[in-house]
């Protein structure tokens, strides 16, 4: 970040679709609240 080095998780989720193809992406992830957007998700697909 702005040339400093730092250690970290970076969470990324991908939902793949049935056919193979990516149908969304989540950066940065925070884990409150994320498991139920993914749900929500996979539901409309």
């Amino acid at each position: 970040m702005y040339g400093r080095k730092y250690m970290g998780v970076d969470r990324t989720t991908v939902l793949i679709d049935a056919e193979g193809k990516v149908a969304k992406v989540w950066e940065k992830v925070k884990v409150p609240g994320h498991a139920e957007d993914v749900l929500n998700a996979v539901k409309a697909l």
